[in-house]
């Protein structure tokens, strides 16, 4: 789980220092605040890491990607490329990390529950990127590979009770890092005590893998889908592969847990479970087309207890949007990072709010985290609601309002207390509800008038 992020100079926002990310990370604000930037930095990073290109510094990708982002000189704040872009990024590991002493295999040199990475990227004349410097952080000690003349050096601090010892005639500089957060091959070559420097190398990798990001935009609902047996990594940008998912839990024979004492569903079921108690049906399957099996498959809904199975395409729209967000809560591996945006888009009001409830299950019974950017009242009011009712902590959320003041997008932390009340509601937030009402009855009260003229 990802717990602190820092930035600089990345598209709208010329800094972020210290944004405290929890298991339930919110972002709100108006349009093009610099909200969705914030998740395309982290899209933008897990591209790098999935990038079959070791010498490609960033993958800004493409039309195909997650996030589109054209150039350096498209993310760099106000286009000076003659700027660098950072980040610094802290995230707690799944399993206690432990690095044993390269002299003393008995021995611990150092073990921890988290990690920290940070990078500078410049582009040159040439518009060549550059690493100028990456550092990792691990149990009160630091790596780093610093550009010098001549390549790249290796240095460790505090020094006193460890350093790299060099191997014998190998006296000149490292050549530049594996995309942007990568040790160089001859690194161990060079050094007879860094191999354990690919374990940090490998923890950074194993926390973008585990991103699973969800778009704005999702498919249709189709009345046939065909299966070929494949587990999907997620639900695809557009919630394309969500019936693949199903099946592929189905087939694997996944079961899920509410905790001790409670019934195990599959995947299905708790599907079927989240869209009746969100009012939306009251039944949900997928079944094949043929009763003797094949690989074509339908989605079926009824629509209330008494009515009929029809197919997902004759049911309301929100159906088939909502689906994919709750299928990715439960499918995704234990402590992956989900991202989305706007999830609530085509959804009423109720399920809005209801979207809540579901995320908080999930960080609960499933162990991921959710970052998402949304426009609706409704779901952070549901959690300000939550958080009221002791159902979950005021730290399980992060929650922020983000705002654009003549270019440059700011973070506002919205500061939740016990009782759910947001202390430093910024202004017109979701609009001025009150100047709408007022305005409203002054328009009447003037139709009125002019009724009993006339």
């Amino acid at each position: 789980m990802i717990t602190e992020l820092s930035f600089g100079n990345f598209k709208s926002w010329k800094r972020v220092d210290k944004m405290r990310l929890a298991p339930i990370t919110g972002l709100f604000g108006t349009n093009s605040s610099g909200k969705t930037s914030i998740l395309q930095l982290l899209l933008m990073i897990k591209q790098t890491v999935e990038s079959t290109d070791r010498l490609q510094v960033l993958d800004f990708g493409n039309e195909k990607s997650p996030a589109n982002l054209g150039s350096f000189r498209d993310v760099i704040f106000s286009h000076d490329t003659s700027g660098a872009l950072d980040w610094n990024i802290r995230w707690k590991l799944n399993q206690r990390l432990v690095v044993k002493h390269p002299e003393d295999k008995k021995a611990e040199l150092f073990s921890g529950e988290e990690i920290g990475f940070q990078v500078e990227i410049t582009e040159n004349e040439k518009r060549r990127l550059l690493v100028n410097n990456f550092v990792y952080s691990f149990a009160n000690r630091s790596f780093e590979m610093r550009q010098k003349s001549g390549g790249y050096e290796l240095t460790v601090s505090p020094s006193a009770d460890f350093r790299f010892v060099r191997t014998r005639g190998r006296k000149w500089g490292l050549s530049a890092p594996v995309k942007c957060y990568g040790f160089p091959n001859e690194v161990n070559a060079r050094f007879q005590n860094a191999g354990f420097l690919s374990d940090l190398q490998l923890a950074f990798e194993r926390l973008f893998e585990g991103v699973k990001y969800l778009g704005p935009l999702r498919d249709y609902p189709k009345r046939q889908y065909p299966w070929s047996g494949v587990e999907p990594a997620d639900m695809g940008q557009r919630g394309e592969r969500v019936v693949e998912a199903l099946l592929a839990a189905k087939e694997k024979g996944t079961y899920l847990s509410r905790g001790r004492g409670s019934k195990k569903e599959t995947l299905e079921e708790r599907v079927a479970t989240w869209l009746k108690e969100l009012h939306l049906i009251s039944g949900f399957s997928v079944e094949p087309v043929a009763k003797e099996g094949g690989n074509i498959y339908r989605v079926k809904v009824r629509r209330n207890p008494g009515s009929p199975d029809v197919l997902i395409t004759d049911v309301g729209f929100g159906v088939s949007q909502i689906l994919p967000a709750i299928v990715l809560c439960y499918y995704a591996p234990a402590g992956s990072i989900i991202i989305l945006e706007q999830p609530e888009i085509h959804l009423h009001p109720a399920v809005q709010a209801g979207l809540a409830d579901v995320f908080i299950d999930a960080v609960k019974t499933r162990n991921v985290q959710i970052v998402f950017e949304s426009h609706s009242e409704h779901l952070l009011k549901r959690l300000q609601r939550r958080i009221a009712e002791k159902e979950i902590a005021p730290d399980t959320t992060a929650l922020y309002f983000c705002e654009s003041n003549n270019g440059a997008s700011s973070l506002k932390p919205l500061n939740v207390d016990l009782f759910g009340s947001i202390e430093n509601w910024p202004k017109d937030f979701f609009g001025n509800q009150f100047e709408e009402m007022a305005l409203t009855t002054k328009a009447a009260i003037e139709r009125k008038k002019e009724q009993q003229a006339a």
